[in-house]
């Protein structure tokens, strides 16, 4: 039975919480949040011992898993200790708020006997997976591009209630970083490897409540020669469905929500995402329980998690790319 802890008891903790109470085998064992009140609170409601350091934490219970959930500047830290000491990590997004840090994390990973996985949750939707099936199966042909938007709405309240989130040192960004990451990282797995990234970032509506950026665009050119384009924005009235389309020679696939699949002969397939409910928010989506229960499944199985620090890096590097286009001025920051 794994013996699991928990980094950072806030907003996003929540649905974590759930996956691992819904995991049979597995044994919540302490708690850890430097913050006073949350910790009290996930050390009431989950009976578990509470620590305010994760290395008195890990010293003194051992948890063979730990799930760090964490703002971003404070991923990477926590991960290394207990892949130093062969904890296996599950860890949200990004995967850290510098390339620097992502590449620390990159190396413990590579070099510990622990595994470590990301959380690009959005990859076990069940549309998404049709979706990149499909797509890497050659039924349709060559990819020739695609095209994605966030539409999503933010109040100058939420970065107030979590200063960190409009900041460059707390956050490493704003919109590319926290929100629109998931998306990114859709399109660079299901339409490959990017080789060139072009794009800008700017802040257009809450310019008066935070330094970093609230919308950007992007395009990106693939290995395989396809181009996709991307358009973000927290400035919309509403958080809108995220869509992601990519064109092939012999159909287009469109996903918003559900999936549609409009084959060149005209015909069309449907594919519908589960409705399920979700522990956190509904634009988290309903799958960090799907990409958590996989991650404890295959706890003890050779060679990393399919989601590990490596495969989290590329996103992390295609968002820096645009900051350095974008503010050459802040590099010492940005970067």
């Amino acid at each position: 039975m794994p013996r699991v802890a928990v980094i950072g008891c806030g907003d996003v903790s929540a649905i974590h919480f759930a996956a691992i109470v819904g995991i049979a085998e597995a044994e919540l064992v302490a708690v850890c949040d430097t913050d006073p009140g949350r910790l009290a609170a996930a050390m009431d409601a989950y009976d578990a011992p509470g620590y305010t350091d994760y290395s008195e934490m890990f010293d003194s219970v051992r948890p063979d898993v730990v799930h760090i959930c964490t703002p971003h500047a404070e991923h990477v830290d926590p991960a290394i200790a207990a892949l130093e000491r062969g904890i296996n990590v599950v860890g949200e997004k990004p995967l850290a708020s510098t390339l620097e840090d992502g590449d620390r994390l990159v190396a413990a990973a590579a070099a510990s006997s622990a595994r470590m996985g990301v959380c690009f949750q959005n990859r076990y939707n069940v549309a998404v997976r049709v979706m990149a099936d499909r797509i890497s199966s050659g039924e349709f042909g060559s990819v020739v591009g695609g095209a994605a938007t966030v539409m999503w709405h933010r109040t100058p309240e939420y970065y107030q209630n979590r200063p960190w989130r409009g900041t460059w040192a707390g956050g490493g960004g704003g919109l590319l970083m926290n929100q629109a990451i998931h998306t990114l990282d859709l399109l660079q797995w299901m339409l490959g490897e990017v080789t060139g990234v072009s794009g800008h970032a700017a802040t257009h509506s809450l310019a008066d409540f935070i330094e970093v950026e609230d919308t950007a665009e992007l395009v990106l050119t693939h290995e395989n020669g396809a181009r996709s384009v991307l358009y973000a924005t927290l400035a919309n009235s509403l958080n809108a469905p995220i869509t992601v389309s990519v064109e092939m020679e012999k159909a287009q696939l469109e996903l918003r929500g559900d999936l549609t699949i409009t084959h060149s002969d005209g015909r069309v397939e449907t594919i519908q995402e589960r409705r399920a409910a979700s522990g956190g928010r509904d634009y988290w989506g309903v799958s960090h329980e799907l990409l958590i229960a996989d991650f404890y499944a295959q706890l003890g199985q050779d060679g990393p998690f399919w989601l590990d620090p490596a495969e989290a890096a590329k996103s992390l590097r295609i968002i820096k790319a645009v900051y350095a286009q974008s503010y050459p001025e802040k590099l010492a920051i940005i970067a």
